[in-house]
């Protein structure tokens, strides 16, 4: 096992892998920004390194300084969290040169499912349903000649990324050209890479993911699926498992499907495949994500596993101790994401200061935050600042214990989504399980 862990990461993250870490009997060390300096999670680390100034690129996603923070504090291993450094698949090569543990999933299978063109080429040998398309345009003309072929409307996608960067949906053939060029521009602007892929646009699908775990020994698990249709602008806000589009039959058939995909790719660590799901219960690869998720506490709820743990015993060589068999799911849990934006106005940042925080409690109620009273909201990063996570034996009682946390909760002085998040439990159509990808959008609040 490692004996010191380094937190490549910030915020609610940072604090929930140094707590997963302590509990492991393992030293963290937080890395942080200037502006970071008050931030729990160099509070809580037992060592931490300031690597420069607020901005990401000279201190969050500059790799030689988080390298150097490793060698000058002795940490074994590195912990990325989600976003920044994660995914990237040089700051593991560079992890590995020095002799530091990346705790992810190998290098190659970070480069083969990082890429969303190749990992559509290995969800295909691996016999999966893929939403119909092209793996890589190439050229206008390639582009029109695809959208011809699986009709309007299509959607265009960054091959590099995700989090709706570089993504465009075309209803008309006169909007092709210069949709591609956009999204060129944002893809190029937000990864580096301007590769672009087309798909046709599944109407109306619900977004399923599967959760999978996996060892260097061959073996694989699934924990089930969560449901994150609930999203704005491709950005999701609100994830629920089980999903109420899914049943046994399907669970079992999207799980083997994930593992699959898993086992062709030779994938090692906690990883998650992204399925679109009609309404004819159809399910289509999109992509698979090499990390733990933002919204993994679902998924520790129903089946009372521990992810971020696993994560850390996997990368350290351990067998793993589930097997399918043993895996069981009860109950059903719901996350809300609390960033600092104005959901009312255009899902506008709110930094500042926050002058009164009360996160409410209760049976079955997680929080998950870095910020306190006091605490001043940066707007130089993610404008996630807490996640309240409720379990509860049916969707019904979910619903409405995540309703009375979001009644209690205070935030003060800055602008969440928790307005929003109350206006969805209380929502007929959300109560009734009619949700899918446009959910928000066709909403008048």
């Amino acid at each position: 096992m490692f004996k010191k862990i380094l937190i490549a990461n910030r915020g609610e993250i940072a604090l929930r892998i140094i707590r997963a870490a302590k509990e492991l009997s393992i030293k963290t060390v937080a890395v942080y920004s200037e502006i970071d300096r008050d931030s729990l999670h160099v509070r809580f680390a037992d060592e931490s390194v300031c690597i420069g100034p607020a901005a990401a690129q000279e201190s969050y996603l500059n790799i030689p300084r988080v390298i150097a923070a490793c060698e000058i504090t002795g940490a074994d291993a590195v912990h990325p969290g989600y976003g920044f450094l994660a995914e990237n698949a040089k700051f593991a090569e560079i992890c590995e040169e020095h002799l530091v543990k990346f705790i992810g999933p190998s290098l190659e299978a970070i480069k083969r499912m990082g890429h969303k063109a190749e990992a559509i080429k290995i969800a295909k040998k691996a016999g999966v349903p893929v939403i119909p398309g092209c793996d890589e345009i190439t050229s206008d003309r390639q582009a029109q000649k695809v959208a011809d072929k699986i009709g309007y409307p299509v959607i265009i996608k960054a091959s590099a990324g995700g989090g709706g960067k570089g993504m465009r949906i075309v209803r008309e053939e006169e909007n092709l050209v210069p949709s591609l060029l956009l999204a060129k521009r944002e893809a190029e602007a937000a990864f580096s890479n301007s590769h672009i892929y087309l798909e046709k646009y599944i109407v109306k699908p619900r977004h399923v993911e599967i959760q999978l775990l996996a060892d260097n020994f061959g073996n694989m698990i699934h924990l089930g699926e969560r449901d994150c249709s609930i999203q704005f602008r491709h950005q999701k806000l609100l994830e629920e498992s089980p999903s109420g589009a899914v049943d046994a039959k399907l669970r079992k058939k999207m799980g083997e499907m994930a593992l699959k995909i898993a086992k062709q790719a030779r994938y090692t660590n906690v990883g998650t495949v992204e399925f679109l799901l009609d309404e004819n219960g159809n399910f289509y690869f999109i992509e698979m994500n090499t990390r733990i998720q933002v919204e993994h506490p679902v998924t520790e709820a129903v089946t009372g596993t521990d992810l971020v743990k696993e994560q850390i015993r996997l990368a350290a060589g351990e067998k793993l101790k589930y097997h399918q068999k043993d895996i069981p799911f009860w109950g059903h849990a719901i996350e809300c994401r609390i960033n600092a934006v104005d959901p009312f106005n255009g899902f506008s940042p709110s930094s500042g200061k926050i002058t009164h925080f009360y996160m409410a409690g209760g049976p079955g109620v997680r929080i998950d935050s870095y910020v306190y009273a006091g605490y001043e909201v940066p707007s130089f990063y993610d404008p996630l600042i807490a996640k309240i996570i409720v379990h509860a034996p049916s969707r019904e009682e979910a619903i409405s214990r995540m309703e009375r946390t979001l009644e209690e909760c205070v935030i003060e002085n800055i602008a969440t989504t928790i307005p929003l998040h109350l206006k969805i439990m209380r929502d007929e159509d959300f109560k009734q399980n009619k949700v899918d990808t446009h959910f928000l959008e066709e909403k008048e609040w």
